[in-house]
């Protein structure tokens, strides 16, 4: 009976001792059938869609976590494990390039987008023509101007740029509600707490309670660029992961959801 109580003991621990192996030990079959991406907001619909078809084909979960591109290379800097980053300008990720927290060899654009003016669906403002000398504060008269921060986040900056462009910065300033993020912005529209906002056009396109009433000349801000990357650290399949970002399926996933496919394949 002494020796049947040892060999359970025995097994006990062994049991136990397995159960705290770090996951480096578990064979690769087992833990490389996931990835972790760090999206810009607005890319949340779209990528979900383009997610959810990676899994259906190679059986990887994927995991999504959005904000301003901003936040999230921040995150990675401070060390959150993330295996796949997906940038809404360029400079967030230049910035991890810089850090070393990105692989640049597997860096590429993926997408494009264009900056629009929203306001709520039962505004009664119509079109308005964007151009030099538009004055984007009178039009929002005693109300906000909802966008990104435009001392980070991407559309933000976008959006800084196009009004200083168009000499509508100045006196529009004062009346922007900078906010954390591009659907956070598009959210205060869509409750009407601000009659105008600035964003994507993909944003304005799965929200039904904005609508758009002009578009910014695309020469009046840098392009608006998605690049994508693998992370330093990354794990799993992020190879199988960006090579399915290029392909056609991909593509008419991005197209349907409004974005500009910069990629390469199915054009």
């Amino acid at each position: 009976m002494f020796v049947h109580k040892r060999s359970f003991l025995l097994r006990s621990a062994l049991f136990a001792a397995l159960a705290l192996l770090p996951a480096a030990l578990v064979p690769a079959s087992a833990q490389d059938k996931s990835l972790t991406v760090f999206a810009a907001a607005s890319m949340k619909n779209a990528l979900d869609e383009a997610n959810a078809a990676f899994t259906k084909a190679t059986g990887t979960k994927v995991t999504a976590s959005y904000a301003a591109s901003s936040a999230l290379m921040k995150q990675i800097e401070s060390g959150a494990p993330a295996d796949i980053f997906l940038s809404a300008d360029l400079q967030w990720m230049d910035y991890g390039q810089e850090r070393n927290l990105i692989d640049p060899g597997s860096r590429f654009n993926l997408l494009g987008n264009a900056l629009v003016l929203i306001a709520p669906k039962d505004s009664k403002l119509g079109d308005v023509q964007i151009g030099p000398g538009f004055d984007l504060a009178k039009l929002a008269g005693d109300g906000r101007i909802a966008t990104g921060d435009v001392r980070a986040v991407p559309v933000g900056v976008y959006a800084k740029a196009a009004l200083e462009k168009l000499g509508a910065w100045a006196a529009a300033e004062p009346k922007m509600a900078m906010a954390d993020n591009v659907r956070a912005a598009l959210t205060l529209v869509a409750r009407g707490e601000a009659p105008l906002g600035i964003v994507y056009s993909t944003d304005a396109k799965v929200e039904p309670n904005v609508k758009v009433v002009g578009t910014f000349p695309a020469d009046s801000h840098p392009p608006i660029t998605y690049p994508v990357a693998a992370t330093k650290d990354a794990k799993g399949d992020t190879a199988g992961y960006l090579a399915f970002l290029r392909s056609a399926a991909a593509a008419d996933i991005f197209r349907k959801h409004g974005f500009t496919y910069l990629a390469g394949a199915g054009k």
